[in-house]
């Protein structure tokens, strides 16, 4: 697979095959200062790990550089051994910032990727003073070398005193890594969404896209939903002079570009903002009986919104077995702290009796919430499913 990946040709094809990688239980990983080779290489555990050659603004001579020392000196066991040891002029700022934001340098656990860019007020940013400190290490190392005393014990250089930031949110972190691999490697956006994409009839992009080049001959007019990132939204002009959008929505499968004219682009453009997370409906439709089927865009969510506003009923399956003092304690407290209009139903199954009981709220309903999901998600013997406002 390895081999695979470096003959891809394209992001999207290595994106693919990376996602095969998983399906397949195969680890892919980020670019790593102690691992990474030229292309996609298998490390010691099995598993693969991202090439130097696919980070944008890292030359060759800094990943020859990198290489050849780790080669000739062994890993690096932390940034100050790495500034120690790496040619300079070889592997410069603009190099090493690259490296940073592509993940290259989390090997070194005592710094995060934000520390290294932060900047006090009135200050240099923490990688000024590191590399300020490898110049000043290795030339005064260069001079003692050179001298007629060469093991002339010369004054320590002391590492600087770098204060403590924020790391970055997930986003930005995302983001950053996009920026210089062309794709996100510790991460995806929708992380955070993998409940709405599973339980709120959401269709894979890929699915969407198999859909869309068969429906001229299969014709398919009922209601799709797409959850994913707008991605390069175009605001443009007819030749008439009126307004239209195009964009694109990108999930774990892959893109695909929609189109929002007239009405809808009045009702929906305030979504499209680059990076932007939501839901969106709509339907195959034909202007008329004899022109193509066009997707249309009906509906905009921010997926966000959707487990608040969306869900109907929230339908728990579960053993006798498993109820217990803590699950009740806390599906009670939930409810009390997060009052709304959604039902909850219990299914409780009695396997051997071959028994079913049937639990649901019936005045007050709740709000469903990060807690709750969480807890489902810690409890995998919970069968859950949703029950959504239009059906």
């Amino acid at each position: 697979m390895a081999a695979v990946l470096n003959h891809a040709g394209n992001i999207d094809k290595i994106t693919f095959f990376m996602e095969e990688c998983k399906r397949m239980g195969i680890k892919v990983l980020g670019p790593d200062l102690n691992e990474s080779q030229q292309g996609f290489a298998v490390n010691k555990k099995g598993e693969i790990r991202f090439g130097f050659s696919g980070l944008k603004g890292v030359g060759e001579n800094a990943i020859d550089s990198i290489i050849e020392e780790r080669q000739k000196g062994g890993h690096f066991s932390s940034v100050i051994e790495f500034l120690k040891r790496i040619n300079l002029k070889a592997c410069n700022k603009k190099s090493m910032e690259n490296l940073i934001y592509s993940g290259a340098f989390d090997c070194f656990t005592d710094m995060h990727r934000a520390q290294y860019f932060y900047q006090p007020a009135g200050d240099n940013s923490n990688l000024e003073k590191l590399l300020k400190f490898a110049s000043v290490f290795q030339s005064q190392s260069n001079q003692a070398s050179n001298t007629l005393f060469g093991d002339l014990q010369m004054p320590d250089i002391v590492p600087p005193k770098l204060p403590t930031c924020d790391p970055w949110q997930l986003v930005v972190k995302l983001d950053h890594e996009k920026e210089i691999t062309g794709m996100y490697m510790s991460g995806h956006p929708l992380d955070n969404f993998r409940f709405e994409m599973e339980h709120y009839q959401i269709h894979a992009v890929e699915d969407f896209n198999e859909i869309k080049t068969t429906i001229q001959t299969h014709p398919n007019t009922r209601t799709l939903r797409l959850a994913g990132m707008i991605i390069d939204p175009q605001h443009r002009l007819t030749k008439a002079g009126k307004q239209f959008a195009s964009f694109h929505l990108e999930d774990y499968t892959g893109k695909t570009e929609f189109l929002l004219w007239n009405e809808d682009y009045v009702k929906y453009s305030n979504y499209l903002e680059n990076g932007r997370i939501v839901m969106i409906e709509g339907n195959f439709r034909q202007r008329f009986n004899t022109s193509p089927y066009e997707f249309k865009v009906s509906k905009f969510h921010l997926l966000d919104t959707v487990k608040s506003t969306l869900t109907k009923q929230v339908i728990l399956e579960m053993q006798p077995n498993w109820i217990d003092e803590p699950f009740v304690d806390f599906v009670e407290n939930n409810i009390k702290l997060n009052p709304g209009k959604t039902s909850l139903k219990i299914n409780v199954y009695d396997m051997q009796n071959q028994r079913k009981i049937s639990l649901s709220t019936l005045e007050k309903g709740f709000t469903l919430n990060d807690d709750f999901i969480h807890f489902l998600g810690q409890n995998a013997h919970i069968k859950t499913q949703i029950a959504l406002q239009n059906g």
